[in-house]
This record gives structure tokens, sequence and C-alpha cells, in this order.
């Protein structure tokens, strides 16, 4: 019972971009007023529709569970009686086929948004590798268990166009790590909300305490007694520019470099806020 409500909180978490989260990591972003721009993230990332926690919410064996029953007043619960409770099984087994194709249908759901890769298939970690190094900008990708992968990208060019990290191909966009948005002023909006580890700049780590939480309790119950393993970020976030600071959140503001301006931020368990910065680049 428990582990489908480990499957109902889960579901909706996984189907809005496979919650993609960040783990240790060191990440740069470059924005100068030539144009140019460039961004670099080398750390983990980890896609629980991977991990222990999509395996354990799945629910595999279908087994029978009688619900509570309650005396006539329709608040105290009271044990079910032989009757009450093969009239349950009885219902129970005649939605088998119904549960069945509800469970295809959500298996078909996963594949869909992890690009055709399906995620209960011992060798989805192999391919999803191999889907991101023929992206350009992922120079290596290593699976090191758990859904958890080791990760060195970076990328270049002319900021023409808004930028968004990570972008995986056939996947729908869920929460970026980091965005760049431009205006027509020569104003960039920067944000990270996925470099916040609790509160309002990440709010899917606050849904997931409650599901580690349970997945936990279900661990316990099984031969191994591992619960899954589920990465907080823990990192440095560095915006380099020669360009016009207008805002930050940073603990010190904006400090001079060779290269113009930086702002750095230090991302951990307790980090609430998500950095945040607008930079003018057109003086």
């Amino acid at each position: 019972m428990k582990s489908r409500l480990l499957f109902a909180l889960l579901a909706p978490l996984l189907l809005t971009g496979c919650l993609l989260s960040p783990g240790k990591f060191n990440s740069q972003l470059a924005l100068m007023k030539d144009g140019s721009f460039s961004y670099a993230y080398k750390g983990e990332i980890q896609m629980l529709a991977l991990s222990k926690l999509a395996e354990m919410g799945a629910d595999k064996e279908d087994k029978f569970e009688a619900k509570d029953c309650y005396e006539d007043d329709g608040f105290e619960t009271r044990e079910c009686t032989a009757g009450e409770i093969a009239a349950q099984k009885e219902e129970w087994d005649a939605g088998a086929d119904a549960r069945r194709i509800e469970k295809k249908e959500k298996a078909e759901r996963f594949k869909a948004i992890m690009g055709g890769v399906d995620p209960s298939d011992p060798e989805a970690a192999r391919e999803l590798v191999e889907m991101l190094e023929r992206q350009k900008g992922w120079n290596s990708v290593s699976h090191k268990g758990d859904g958890l992968f080791d990760v060195d990208f970076a990328i270049s060019g002319q900021l023409s166009h808004d930028f968004a990290f990570p972008v995986i191909e056939k996947m729908p966009i869920g929460s970026s790590f980091v965005s760049v948005i431009l205006r027509k002023d020569g104003k960039v909006r920067v944000d990270a909300p996925g470099f916040a580890a609790q509160g309002a700049g990440n709010p899917l780590q606050g849904m997931m305490g409650g599901v580690m939480g349970m997945a936990a309790m279900e661990a316990n119950k099984k031969k191994d007694g591992e619960p899954p393993v589920f990465v907080m970020p823990e990192g440095t976030f560095t915006i380099i520019t020669d360009g016009t600071v207008l805002a930050n959140n940073t603990d010190e503001g904006p400090q001079a470099s060779a290269q113009g301006q930086v702002l750095a931020w230090e991302i951990n368990a307790r980090s609430e806020q998500a950095p945040t910065a607008l930079i003018d680049l057109s003086r």
C-alpha cells in the first residue's frame, strides 16, 4: 500500500522532465558585451527515472491488501469481517485487467519522456550515455549507478538566443538548472532554480523530502535494506561578465576580475534562494 502511495507521489515528479537534479558540481557562465558566452558544468547529475525510487514505486508485485473498514458513523475504523474482505478481494480481482492496462500506459509515458529509453531496461543508462554524448557540449558522461551520472559539459558561442541547461534530445524540458533569457534592450536575466536545495528556489526538492522518507521506510523492508540514493545540490556557480551587473542575490556582490566582474554562489543543502542576476551587456 505504501509503495503504491510512493509511486503516486513520484510519478508526477518524473513526468515533469524526469526530475533531473544536480549533485556535487562546479558551474561557470561567462557573458560578454561582444555577444560571446560560454557555459560549463562539471559534476553529478541524477535522473530519478533511473533510480531505485522508480523501481520501488513500480509496485511489481501487485498483491491484494484489504482496505480499512469503518463503523456506521464513518469515522472509527474496525476489523473487517470475512465477508467484507472477500467482497474487497472479488472487486480487486475484477480490476486486474484495468490495472495491467494502467501499468502499461505508465511505462509508455516514462519511456516517452526519456526519448524512447525504457527506464526498466538494464541497458537504459548505457543508452542515455550514448544519447548525451551525441549532443554538442557533452564532452564525457559516465553512469555511477542508481541514476547518478558524472558529466563534463562545456559550450561556447554567440549569445543570439535564450539558453538553458540541461537540454536532452527528445525529452521535454522540465526545470532547468540554469536559464539565460535575452531582453530586447540588451539586458540578460540569469536564473538557476536547480541550484537551490530547498525553499522557493526549488520546490521539487521540498516535495522529494516526503518521498525520500517513505522510500527509506520501504527500503528497510527489503532484504538489502538499502534506501535509494538521492543527491542534493552541492557546489559553486559563478558568472563572469564585462557588462554592468544591475541586480544579483550573491552574499558579496560583484567582485573585480581580469575579465570584468565575478558573481559567485556557494550551493549546499541549506541554500534556499536560487541564484539570480540581471546584467546589462549594452554598456
